[in-house]
């Protein structure tokens, strides 16, 4: 069994169903099968359907073969994700097909077969599912079945497990060569139901969508449940040789060594990082096999293309925990690692491959801890973390009933470095701007908060939404994820006047991204009183808040930054009434007035690492804004001596320019200072206030 001895729920729904044509049911079974992480990973795998439909030429009926396009996910494909395909034209192809030599070119002329313009590109997979003689077809990457297929003994645990039912081949890449195997295994036996592809995965089909579907589940069942009895009672990678630590211990080790190593492999593209502690996750990095199983690399290619061949394990003793020593230990680790990838590289690569990759690891075990992994984004870095796991649970099958084999190196590397998926990757849209960089966005739950945010998340960067407001926080973040995706937004509740809570803010944002690269501070209070009737808690609570507050999250920024060595971003949020003063407010007026020259004095201490400090000074922000919605609006308006209502016309005709001043114009600079658009400015003030003589700086 691979850790999990839940079977798999049929949830095919016959009313729903009925509703489809055969397209929609193809779509309905793949989203169903895409759903559990158990059946298929992220991405992999594809299903498929033959249909008759209605050439928009001739007016005929013709088959159409409806296959996953490439680069798509099953769980999440909508139906322009499929490539639709002459079936005929298809099965031309064979008689230009000049064998295995022939793969890469075969793929050229996929796009010949396109059925009704669709521009979904076809993918490598497609021949197999076109050449299997029944009108659906699942392949499928099940960690149940993998474990069998990865297994020293797989194609006798196969027979054992499923009789005739279910077929064997032996390894082959996919393409247009292992299409041609798969039909002659059908012909060669046709009562057999589906196929385990030695190293790779299952293939099942059905002339129906709905049996198709059931009897996908039911041979990953039969799996399951044959893992289940066999592993019962048995010893699991040799048994665990230390204990985990505390979860709480768990998080603040891995918030320690992320910005490390985050800092140590980002230097050419930047990283984003995500921390993985589940049950099967520490029983793999505990146990006594952890270093043989870990060097044999993974097998299926779905999981080493997001992996790489082999993790790197770090040094690490729960029972004497030494994060400074393994932190010590980084660069050589990291060199050692290095130097075996561009071995493997050198040793495998063909005179035509593309030069090589990144060498650093993605994917870092610390027994006891969990697991870390890292890509450029944070999407990537949980589904390379996602797939390591599924790597794991195959380990953990294949080694208990047999003995586990990962796929040899050349093999290896001639899918990773496969010129087809060269051109793949030389196809994905360029990086945006802010790609790979985190932004701490204290007040984030404001409208300026809020308007930063979705700029720098516009642009490719992943926040940490700090505020004190937690229902403003969880409303704003929800929306975030609605609109951004869950990946990319984290809410911290934050008093950025406790100390305390400033540096497990911090923390936490280490743990769910690996770093910070931009600071922005932009957490504010205002209060309006003459100065004799200015209490002391008015006074402290501006300058706690305005001042106090401000140094704490750049001091814990600074730390970080100098820890990453990537250098770093902070920009203030800070005021007009910094430079310009205003009646009836000195405690606010002083606290921005502080903030200012605290941007300042950080620019000079910062600029040797790399760290850029800049400040935004807006005025009279009035849309979206929790200040202005309180009492100091209404003193505001008391002091120009004007109704409530006229606020926001009476600061526009005020400015020089006669312009409003919104949320989004203050997100706009803020995006400007943090990006490498302003790469050689520090300790500069940018005024958005739509002019004010009295704010301008000389």
């Amino acid at each position: 069994m691979t850790g999990q001895t839940r079977l798999l729920e049929n949830r095919w729904d016959d009313a729903f169903a009925a509703t489809l044509d055969e397209p929609g049911k193809l779509l309905y079974r793949s989203n169903l099968l895409g759903a559990d992480k158990r059946i298929t990973n992220y991405g992999g795998g594809n299903t498929s359907a033959k249909v008759i439909e209605t050439d928009p030429l001739t007016g005929e009926q013709v088959r159409v073969l409806w296959v996953k396009g490439s680069g798509g996910d099953v769980g999440t494909i909508k139906l322009d994700g499929f490539a639709t395909l002459y079936l005929d034209k298809l099965e031309a192809l064979k008689g230009i097909y000049k064998g295995v030599d022939d793969e890469d070119r075969m793929v050229g002329f996929l796009p010949h077969c396109t059925f009704n313009l669709n521009p979904r590109a076809a993918s490598i997979d497609t021949p197999l599912h076109g050449f299997v003689p029944f009108a659906h077809v699942d392949h499928m990457h099940p960690d149940a079945i993998i474990a069998i297929a990865a297994s020293k003994k797989s194609r006798e645990l196969t027979q054992q497990i499923f009789g005739n039912e279910i077929g064997w081949l032996p390894w082959r890449r996919p393409g247009f060569q292992l299409g041609l195997d798969l039909e002659a295994f059908v012909k060669a036996n046709p009562n057999a139901k589906g196929v385990v592809l030695e190293s790779h995965g299952l293939f099942t089909w059905a002339d129906d969508a709905k049996d198709c579907y059931e009897l996908t589940l039911d041979i990953i069942n039969k799996a399951i449940e044959w893992f289940a009895r066999e592993t019962e009672g048995k010893t699991i990678f040799g048994g665990a040789v230390v204990e985990s630590l505390p979860q709480a211990e768990r998080r603040a080790i891995a918030a320690r060594l992320m910005p490390e190593i985050r800092g140590r492999i980002g230097h050419v593209e930047r990283k984003l990082g995500h921390f993985d502690d589940q049950d099967a996750v520490l029983e793999f990095v505990n146990s006594k096999n952890l270093k043989p199983l870990g060097a044999l690399g993974t097998s299926c290619p779905d999981h080493f293309l997001r992996t790489k061949i082999r993790p790197l394990i770090l040094d690490f003793d729960p029972a004497k925990p030494d994060v400074d020593a393994v932190i010590a230990a980084l660069d050589q680790a990291l060199e050692a690692y290095r130097a075996d990838y561009s071995r493997y590289y050198e040793s495998c690569k063909h005179g035509n491959s593309p030069k090589m990759r990144d060498p650093n690891p993605v994917i870092f075990l610390v027994p006891g801890v969990g697991m870390l992994s890292f890509a450029r984004d944070k999407a990537t870095a949980r589904i390379a973390g996602e797939f390591y796991v599924n790597a794991i649970n195959v380990m953990r099958g294949a080694s208990t009933v047999s003995e586990y084999q990962g796929l040899p190196e050349q093999e290896a590397f001639d899918i990773e470095y496969w010129l087809l998926e060269e051109a793949k990757l030389q196809r994905m849209p360029k990086l945006k701007s802010l790609a790979g960089r985190v932004a701490f966005v204290t007040g984030g739950a404001g409208g300026i908060g809020r308007a930063t945010a979705a700029r720098l998340m516009g642009e490719g960067a992943c926040v940490v939404l700090a505020d004190i407001d937690g229902a403003a926080l969880e409303e704003t973040k929800t929306g975030f994820e609605k609109s951004f995706g869950r990946d990319v937004v984290r809410g911290v509740l934050l008093d950025v006047t406790n100390e305390e809570g400033v540096t497990n803010a911090f923390r936490e944002a280490c743990i769910e991204f690996g770093g910070i690269d931009i600071l922005v501070s932009n957490a504010g209070i205002a209060s309006s009183a003459p100065v004799e009737e200015t209490s002391l808690d008015m006074w402290n609570r501006n300058i706690d808040i305005l001042a106090t507050g401000y140094f704490l999250v750049s001091r814990e920024a600074f730390r970080l930054f100098r820890r990453q060595k990537l250098g770093g971003n902070v920009v203030f949020v800070a005021s007009k009434n910094g430079l310009a003063s205003s009646p009836g407010a000195s405690a606010y007026c002083t606290a921005k007035a502080a903030e200012i020259h605290l941007a300042r004095c950080l620019a000079l201490e910062g600029a040797e690492a790399g760290i850029r400090v800049n400040t935004v000074n807006p005025d009279a922000v009035l849309r979206g804004s929790k200040i202005w919605n309180g009492e100091w609006r209404e003193q505001r308006a008391a002091s120009s001596k004007i109704e409530v209502s006229e606020l926001e016309e009476h600061y526009r005709k005020r400015s020089l320019l006669k312009l409003n001043v919104l949320p989004e114009d203050i997100a706009e600079t803020v995006y400007f200072l943090a990006s490498d658009a302003s790469a050689k400015s520090t300790g500069n003030i940018i005024n958005v206030d739509a002019g004010n003589a009295q704010s301008f700086t000389r």
